[in-house]
């Protein structure tokens, strides 16, 4: 049995753009033209391979398909890209003529990663900006903890990803890009304000450390990013306290959470990246507890591919740079 590549591309598209409609858009197809090759690939396969909602999402069976057509529309465009020509400009070369002859532009192709908020606000796009000066590529960037964007390249959603997961996904390729260190901070009159009147006599758990965070912040304020961000949760609980306790904000973007820390709504783990030039200045204070280090790894799909391999190049040299 084979799985014709244009009916996978259209499932792929389908997934992406997250409708029927917009996926004919993007592949100038009619809608209906898009629900019957998706239609006649379940039928071959004999599987679901989409949820038809909205948007649409991959089945189980659908994103294996759906990984198929991305590794095989980059392994296509590093071909290509050998001759200096993409696959409409060879549909277009005349019988006979010398491929060398032809001075064609290649068309960017799009490779979807998956990176950690704190990465993407830091050192993560300059590395890829160098990549899209020298090759011609497209990045669709997913963005979720680094905890879980490991499950996207276990989905085919992605090619690559930012992870704390130093096992590799099966199929994948792994290296260890740093350590990003974060310090619990907030502004001088945060501490003024919510240190006044608390000593640090609140009851510590047991194995809490004694130069950890003081007891007066399981009554302040703190910031999360989301319900999923453990950082804050795990360093009171490392001083000893119940961080339920702690009242807190929701802040779900990692410059906002930065600001939001710095205009003192709240405390929170600051990469030092993002707090060094305040705490030279005096406008952040440390809290105390040891920094608290959260290990980066670089995890894509082993694939022989110059552009993948260009974008894994850029990123261990930048995260070299910026992080321990």
């Amino acid at each position: 049995m084979q799985i014709p590549l244009d009916l996978a591309r259209t499932l792929a598209a389908v997934i992406d753009e997250g409708t029927f409609d917009a996926a004919a858009r993007r592949l100038r197809l009619t809608p209906s033209a898009v629900s019957q090759r998706v239609k006649t690939l379940e039928q071959r396969l004999g599987r679901v391979l989409v949820v038809r909602s909205k948007p649409a999402r991959a089945t189980e069976a659908g994103a294996v398909v759906v990984r198929l057509a991305r590794q095989l529309a980059l392994l296509e465009h590093d071909a290509l890209a050998e001759f200096g020509l993409d696959a409409d400009s060879v549909a277009d070369t005349e019988a006979g003529a010398a491929i060398g002859a032809r001075s064609a532009a290649v068309r960017p192709v799009a490779i979807p990663l998956a990176v950690n908020a704190d990465s993407l606000a830091t050192w993560f796009l300059p590395a890829l900006a160098r990549v899209a000066e020298a090759h011609p590529v497209v990045f669709d960037l997913h963005r979720d903890d680094q905890d879980f964007t490991a499950g996207l390249l276990e989905s085919g959603t992605v090619m690559g990803a930012v992870t704390s997961q130093a096992t590799p996904v099966a199929g994948c390729l792994v290296h260890p890009l740093g350590v990003m260190r974060y310090e619990a901070v907030a502004t001088p009159a945060y501490v003024a304000r919510w240190s006044a009147g608390h000593g640090d006599g609140e009851r510590r758990g047991p194995g809490a450390v004694a130069s950890a965070l003081p007891a007066w912040l399981v009554h302040a304020p703190l910031v999360d990013f989301d319900r999923r961000d453990h950082l804050q949760h795990d360093a009171l609980r490392a001083a000893g306290f119940d961080p339920e306790r702690a009242p807190r904000h929701y802040v779900p973007a990692s410059n906002d959470f930065a600001s939001a820390v710095k205009l003192g709504l709240g405390w929170g783990m600051l990469p030092e990246f993002q707090s060094s030039p305040e705490l030279e200045h005096g406008e952040l204070v440390r809290l105390g507890g040891p920094p608290v280090g959260v290990p980066l790894y670089w995890q894509q799909w082993n694939l022989s591919s110059p552009l993948l391999d260009a974008v894994a190049e850029s990123l261990a040299s930048e995260a070299r740079r910026t992080l321990v």
